[in-house]
C-alpha cells in the first residue's frame, strides 16, 4: 500500500464515529425544494462524465457506477430493484444483517455499520466508485465520504420514497429501468384501488408503540404515502400532511378510525414496550373507542410498514393491505 493512500485513509478516518442526528424527516428529492426529480439526459457512455446535482451540491459521475455503496435502508432497495447488487450496505434496521425479504439478493454484500453511523473505514476498502447517502443521516460525514468516491446524497426521510427512487435511478444512469419499475408498481396500485373499491372509504389509523412513547402516523409516512395513493381515508387527527404525533394516554382518542394498524419497535428479547401497549389496549378508554369496540385492531409487521421503506417494501406493504381488507 503506497503512503500516498495510507495519508488518504488518515484523512478520511479522522472524523470516524460522527452520529448523523435520529429523524423523522421527510423522503428524498435530492434536487430542488419542490421535490422534483431532475431531468437526465440518455444513458451515458462508459467514459462519458455527468455532473449530478443533489442536495450537498454538484458531484461528477463517470459513466455507469459499477462498485456501489449504500447507506440507506430505502436506497439500498432502490438500488437492488434497479438491478444492481451493491459492493457495501448498512445493516437492516431488523435482521442480521439484512431485512427478510432482501436477503437472498444480499448475500456476500459487505456490511457497513448501521444507517445513522456508517463505518467509514469500512467504505473505504472497498474502492466503492459511488456512494449514495442522506443529507438527514449523514451531513456531517459529507466530505469524509467525498474524499472516499463520487458521493450523491437524497435529502431527507420518510414518505416520499418515490422521489428518492426516480433521482437514484437518473444518479445509477439506470432512468429508463426505474421508469419500468414505478410504472408496474402504480399499476398495481391502480388495480388494487378499483378492487377495494367502498372499502377506501375506512378510516385508517396507523400507530407506533416505541420506548420514546406512542405516535399516530400522519399522511407523510412511508404506509401514509401508500394509503394515500390507494385512496383511503384517514382520521381527521391523522390526516394531514405531517410525520407523526406524540400522544398521551390522554389523548388516545386520537387514535380511533375505522380500522387500526399498529407495530411495537422493541429490541430484540425485550417486552417492556409490548407490555406498555398491552396497558394501552386494556384501559377503559381504548375500549370506548369504536375501533375497539369493532373489534378492528390489527398488529402488523414493523419492517414492511414502516422502517424498511423502499420500493420492495412498498410492493409487500400493498400485498398486505390487500390481505388485511380481504381482497384477492
Amino acid at each position: 500500500m503506497s503512503a500516498f493512500f495510507l495519508l488518504c485513509m488518515m484523512i478520511v478516518l479522522a472524523g470516524c464515529g460522527t452520529k448523523a442526528p435520529e429523524t423523522g424527516g421527510n423522503a428524498a428529492n435530492g434536487t430542488d425544494s419542490k421535490g422534483e426529480a431532475s431531468a437526465s439526459a440518455p444513458a451515458a457512455k462508459a467514459d462519458e462524465v455527468r455532473k449530478i446535482k443533489h442536495i450537498m451540491g454538484e458531484t461528477e459521475i463517470k459513466g455507469t457506477p459499477k462498485r456501489v455503496v449504500v447507506l440507506t435502508n430505502e436506497g439500498t432497495e432502490a438500488v437492488l430493484a434497479l438491478g444492481i447488487k451493491p459492493v457495501g450496505a448498512i445493516q437492516s434496521w431488523e435482521g442480521e444483517p439484512w431485512h427478510d425479504h432482501i436477503k437472498a439478493e444480499m448475500d456476500g454484500v459487505a456490511v457497513l455499520g448501521y444507517e445513522d453511523q456508517p463505518n467509514l473505514e469500512a467504505i473505504a476498502q472497498l474502492n466503492p466508485d459511488l456512494i449514495l447517502g442522506n443529507k438527514t443521516r449523514h451531513e456531517k460525514i459529507y466530505e469524509q465520504l467525498s474524499k472516499i468516491a463520487p458521493t450523491v446524497f437524497s435529502e431527507d426521510l420518510t414518505g416520499r420514497w418515490k422521489i428518492n427512487f426516480n433521482f437514484y435511478a437518473d444518479v445509477l444512469n439506470k432512468k429508463a429501468e426505474g421508469e419500468k419499475v414505478m410504472k408496474e408498481f402504480d399499476q398495481r396500485v391502480a388495480d388494487a384501488k378499483a378492487k377495494l373499491g367502498p372499502k377506501l372509504a375506512s378510516k385508517v389509523s396507523i400507530v407506533k408503540f416505541s420506548f420514546k412513547g406512542t405516535q399516530i402516523y400522519k399522511k407523510d409516512t412511508f404506509s401514509g404515502v401508500l394509503l394515500e395513493q390507494l385512496g383511503f381515508a384517514r382520521p381527521a387527527s391523522q390526516d394531514k400532511p405531517e410525520f407523526a404525533e406524540m400522544i398521551s394516554q390522554e389523548k388516545m382518542d386520537l387514535m380511533d378510525g375505522d380500522i387500526l394498524f399498529y407495530w411495537v419497535s422493541e429490541s430484540k428479547g425485550k417486552n417492556d414496550v409490548s407490555n406498555k401497549a398491552k396497558e394501552w389496549f386494556d384501559s377503559p378508554v381504548f375500549k370506548n373507542l369504536n375501533v375497539a369496540k369493532n373489534n378492528k385492531v390489527f398488529k402488523v409487521n414493523e419492517t414492511i410498514w414502516n422502517t424498511a421503506g423502499g420500493i420492495k417494501a412498498a410492493n409487500l406493504l400493498l400485498d398486505d393491505i390487500l390481505k388485511r381488507f380481504e381482497v384477492k
